[in-house]
């Protein structure tokens, strides 16, 4: 097994920093949304409402996992801001604390998911085959809940050390695994293992992503800083749950905000059949594709951004935010013609249905334009969670997602009858406004926190 990795990254190239960081990141994210794409692909295998019910119980069980992505920001912001500040124990202390806490908020939301996961599909659908489909997904699915939010807590907890390669590997394992699964669990061996049919997408995941929660919890256990953990101290401690949780909500909240955005989606689109949905269920999956590598540079600029405000290394911050839109720019700008020119062919991978194929290279072509405005909330959110100031970046989900979202499609559906292209216009239109207020609220935190933004300036001294 590799040696664990410690980073200093309040030291060095801040370049050579995201360059080991990003690149496991978007690998690791890369088998992660192959993942999904597999198992869009085995859905289409069995027909369109397979298809479209997998796209409205994934949706669903990413309200709950909104709750992983807050936790594992958190866990990178508290654990990166104390070992920058050369906190030691108390970086253990937190990273034990993250995990208990990740254990327990995931079992009371398994609970109460059973209850509130088929109430947001009923909602967003309707009566039919893909709407029976996508609530069976998602009931098997919750049983996954402590792995993905513990697995999402030690990530957090790694890559403040500066290891970003333990979850690339887990989740290349977990990809290969699941590509084995799926025909196994949804068509069995004749005379051997009965096949689960649709339900069996949903089983493969919960084993496979078991496996990767078991690893990330040893990786974690063999830093050099957390050699003199003990049990104690994963035993709850009101204080530093408390403070996780402060550190976790807002990001969570953000998240189920944009999640919830996409349950509005498919609330649009629902009038207009099962092909709509599906369109979209396989399109998004595509376009996150793409995403990978502006996710991987965004994700990095968290840790490096949290050690050195952590160690008031306040210009390597701002130093670390610019590196950070320079490069997502360029690997915008890239991805663009390749989503625009090629996304039909893509899709055709996934469907011979020509309205499924109609309806998701729309949304491609639209969303494509936006790959740069994304990059920048990306980054923005990280800012804002290595700074600990993790509560805007609600702010700027509720305008953006939330109401941006909902206002803005329903008037170009509701009040001037786009059908499917209206709701694409519509969350272009959200997204091109909620860009605008993210700068102006990491403008004004950054004259606060490190001295300014887009001067170099001295920063003021926290206490």
């Amino acid at each position: 097994m590799a040696a664990p990795i410690d980073l200093d990254l309040t030291k060095g190239s801040i370049a050579t920093h995201f360059r080991i960081l990003a690149v496991p990141a978007a690998l690791g994210m890369l088998f992660n949304t192959l993942y999904n794409v597999v198992d869009m692909y085995f859905a289409g295998m069995l027909s369109t409402s397979a298809q479209a019910g997998l796209a409205l119980g994934y949706q669903a069980f990413y309200i709950a996992m909104s709750v992983g992505f807050g936790l594992g920001a958190a866990m990178g912001a508290l654990v990166g801001n104390t070992l920058g500040a050369g906190q030691r124990k108390e970086a253990r202390r937190f990273a034990a604390q993250g995990m208990s806490f990740g254990l327990v908020v995931a079992i009371l939301l398994a609970v109460a998911g059973f209850w509130y996961g088929p109430f947001a599909i009923k909602l967003v659908s309707e009566p039919g085959t893909y709407r029976d489909a996508g609530i069976r997904y998602y009931l098997v699915l919750s049983f996954a809940l402590p792995a993905f939010l513990l697995a999402f807590g030690c990530n957090g907890i790694l890559q403040a050390h500066g290891d970003s390669k333990s979850f690339q590997r887990a989740l290349m394992v977990a990809f290969f695994a699941n590509v084995a699964l799926n025909p196994l669990m949804i068509f069995g061996l004749p005379g051997l293992i009965p096949g689960m049919g649709f339900d069996g997408l949903a089983a493969s995941t919960v084993l496979s992503q078991f496996g990767v929660m078991i690893y990330m919890i040893i990786q974690v256990l063999r830093r050099r800083n957390m050699a003199r953990i003990r049990p104690a101290h994963f035993v709850p401690h009101p204080a530093r749950f408390g403070t996780i949780g402060l550190q976790t909500m807002p990001t969570a909240v953000a998240m189920l905000v944009m999640f919830l955005s996409g349950f509005v989606m498919q609330f649009a689109l629902k009038g207009f059949g099962e092909p709509a949905l599906a369109g979209y269920g396989i399109a998004i999956r595509l376009e996150q594709i793409l995403l990978l590598p502006i996710l991987g540079v965004t994700g990095a600029l968290l840790p490096i951004a949290a050690q050195n405000f952590g160690g008031r290394q306040y210009g390597r911050v701002r130093e670390a935010l610019f590196f950070c839109w320079k490069v997502g720019l360029v690997m915008a700008v890239i991805s663009c013609p390749i989503l625009w020119l090629f996304g039909r062919y893509f899709l055709m991978l996934f469907s011979d249905d020509s309205e499924v194929i109609r309806v998701g290279v729309a949304y491609l072509r639209v969303d494509s334009l936006l790959l740069p405005a994304y990059m920048i909330l990306f980054s923005v959110n990280s800012f804002l969670q290595a700074l600990k100031r993790p509560v805007w970046t609600v702010w700027i989900s509720l305008y953006r997602q939330g109401f941006g979202v909902a206002f803005f499609v329903w008037i170009f559906v509701g009040i001037w009858g786009f059908e499917e292209y209206g709701v694409w216009l519509g969350v272009a239109c959200a997204v091109l406004s909620g860009l605008a207020v993210a700068l102006w609220i990491a403008t004004r935190i950054a004259r606060v926190e490190i001295g300014g933004l887009w001067r170099r300036s001295s920063a003021k001294m926290m206490t």
